[in-house]
């Protein structure tokens, strides 16, 4: 079994057949563990969705923002921004289907005999991988539950801007979902500024990309979400697969155990 990570695909699923070919990848005998953003802004939402729910087992997701806004719109009542790409799925005579397989996807998964934990955004520097796992598995089963709907519908949003143990309902699962799918630029104490999007040139002052402050381990973090970086961090620790693939960029997979890194033009 080879296993393999890959960047987000947002809808390309060209080219994730293309990168996939290029390794003779099998689910018979290899594994694809997808960074978040699967969906959306691409061409090929439902097929993306439909091919990589149907790998079962020989996939292993943690959700993107861009999955959990097509939850949002399906469960909490959210409406279509103007870019999504998202109408086939919803237009889908499966789509209860596919909303259910993706409800039941991770915010993140640990893999501690490689030493790496995969979140679609990163994995901020106050939190311990156990604190981390924790975290995500309170939201994951809030997304799970029957509660649900009304998690979704109070979902968006900047505040609280940090994490404290004392936080408590819409406040504590936010802060951990804008942690895990929407962090960029953070500051030392651990402070999120969700605004800015660009490079890591244009962090706001005070502010610096979460993967430039040291862990108090040595764990690997996989992650996707930050296009602009160009799949750079000058860190070997933190490994960036969003290389822009549905903004003409490319699409980059990864052998987990090599560091082989293939690349698909888009």
């Amino acid at each position: 079994m080879t296993d393999y990570a890959i960047g987000d695909i947002q809808g390309c699923y060209d080219a994730l057949k293309e990168v996939l070919a290029k390794v003779d990848f099998a689910p018979s005998r290899d594994r694809l563990w997808v960074a978040g953003d699967l969906i959306n802004r691409g061409p090929s939402s439902l097929k993306t969705l439909r091919y990589i729910e149907s790998l079962g087992d020989s996939a292993v997701v943690v959700l993107g923002n861009h999955d959990l806004h097509l939850l949002a719109v399906v469960l909490g009542g959210h409406a279509l921004k103007r870019k999504d790409t998202l109408e086939a799925i919803l237009n889908a005579p499966d789509r209860d289907k596919l909303v259910g397989w993706l409800r039941q996807q991770h915010l993140c998964v640990h893999d501690p005999d490689r030493n790496f934990l995969m979140a679609h955004a990163g994995v901020p520097h106050i939190w311990s991988v156990q604190q981390t796992l924790d975290g995500a598995r309170e939201v994951e089963d809030v997304i799970r539950g029957a509660d649900a709907p009304d998690y979704f519908a109070m979902m968006y949003g900047n505040k609280p801007e940090c994490w404290n143990e004392n936080l408590t309902g819409m406040d504590r699962w936010r802060v951990i979902t804008n942690y895990l799918t929407r962090m960029r630029f953070i500051a030392p104490d651990g402070r999120l500024e969700l605004t800015t999007k660009d490079s890591v040139g244009s962090a706001p002052e005070g502010f610096a990309p979460w993967f430039e402050f040291s862990r108090a381990d040595d764990l690997r973090v996989i992650f996707g979400h930050w296009a602009a970086l160009e799949g750079k961090t000058g860190i070997d620790q933190f490994i960036g697969l969003d290389t822009g693939c549905v903004w003409g960029g490319s699409l980059t997979m990864m052998n987990l155990d090599t560091g082989e890194k293939i690349h698909c033009d888009c």
